[in-house]
């Protein structure tokens, strides 16, 4: 049998998709593992359906850290290997008439959180990284250091929508609002933009 591929997962909510995932891991239908479940939100109920597998879990939580910039700037310290112009010339989230500071912040306080999941992170060898509803776009400070070779991108992201249709945070309900007749999920890999990395997979 081919080597257990070595999943990480990032989770926002109540982590359906990632009992999903646990229940094929466990099934044999994915071969693969778990190794660990990090979120933004310490409320999350996903990791007690981690902790319940005997999956490690990890919080970082981003409210905090954007609170403090909002409120004294110069109180966030961001990561030594932050490069604020790299990350610009390589971001496809925000259009170019987008406030200048509005864009500033944002990249700062993401840095920020993005690089306590990646210290969370660092002590798992892992092969695949899946964002099973983390609500959170991720930056390229954060891309870059886990698809450390282009070729073999790590990151997955689960959209409740058919891109390149619908992307965002409410797939399901911007495809219901526009009337659609069908709708479905995509799978695919994370660049730069918002939900618009390589398709592997849909589903209507």
């Amino acid at each position: 049998m081919d080597k257990k591929i070595r999943i990480g997962a990032l989770i926002s909510g109540g982590g359906t998709n990632l009992q999903a995932i646990i229940d094929s891991c466990e099934s044999g239908k994915i071969n693969g593992d778990i190794i660990f479940t990090g979120s933004d939100n310490p409320d999350a109920l996903g990791l007690e359906k981690s902790k319940k597998h005997g999956i490690t879990t990890f919080v970082v939580d981003y409210k905090p850290i954007i609170q403090s910039y909002k409120k004294e700037p110069d109180s966030v310290s961001v990561p030594d290997d932050f490069d604020l112009d790299d990350v610009l010339s390589k971001q496809h989230l925000f259009s170019a008439n987008t406030p200048p500071e509005k864009v500033r912040s944002f990249f700062i306080t993401r840095a920020v959180a993005e690089a306590k999941l990646i210290d969370k992170m660092k002590p798992y060898s892992f092969d695949l990284l899946v964002l099973a509803g983390f609500m959170r776009n991720l930056t390229p400070y954060f891309i870059d250091r886990i698809n450390t070779d282009r070729a073999n991108p790590r990151i997955m992201n689960i959209h409740p929508a058919l891109l390149p249709s619908f992307p965002g945070v409410d797939g399901y309900g911007d495809t219901f609002r526009y009337g659609c007749k069908v709708g479905g999920c995509t799978v695919h890999f994370v660049d730069y933009g918002e939900d618009s990395g390589p398709i592997i997979g849909q589903k209507a």
